[in-house]
């Protein structure tokens, strides 16, 4: 069973495929995975799976798995990134339960992120995303320019 309580489901939706629903799962109720459908809409797993399959959530996963960072080096590692979509994701694991943020009280003060538990069994299903992703990507952008090349607008003949 898995309990969720009112600080892991009350919050706006998510934009994405889940905020098409636009429904909160209720707060402290507690979940069998025989209620988790998430090709059901209104399903609370898709927010879940909107964090998990994010682009910048794989990155930043990634770079958590080797140990605590700062944020400017999460930055540095994860090119790219802005500094609001990094804030905006280390809060979203964070609230998730899948990083920590601790605060040292040192002046100046310093913050660092690591993968909770949660966070670290993610790892491994993350790693294997990111390879794929890299192990296909030439095929992909094959079918991409051939599929281009057969959809191109064609000029009108006059």
């Amino acid at each position: 069973m898995v309990t969720m309580n009112a600080a892991a489901t009350d919050q706006a939706p998510p934009a994405g495929p889940a905020a098409a629903t636009g429904q909160a799962a209720p707060a402290d109720r507690t979940w069998t995975l025989d209620d988790l459908d998430p090709y059901a809409a209104g399903c609370p797993s898709r927010r879940l799976l909107d964090r998990i399959g994010d682009r910048w959530t794989v990155l930043v996963v990634g770079t958590l798995g080797g140990g605590p960072r700062r944020f400017s080096e999460i930055r540095r590692a994860v090119d790219g990134v802005s500094q609001k979509m990094l804030t905006q994701t280390l809060r979203g694991l964070e609230r998730d339960g899948l990083v920590t943020r601790t605060v040292y009280a040192e002046v100046p003060p310093r913050v660092e992120y690591d993968l909770t538990p949660a966070g670290r069994t993610l790892q491994e299903p993350l790693r294997a995303l990111e390879r794929w992703a890299v192990e296909h990507f030439g095929g992909v952008a094959d079918a991409q320019r051939g599929y281009d090349e057969q959809h191109e607008p064609t000029p009108d003949a006059a």
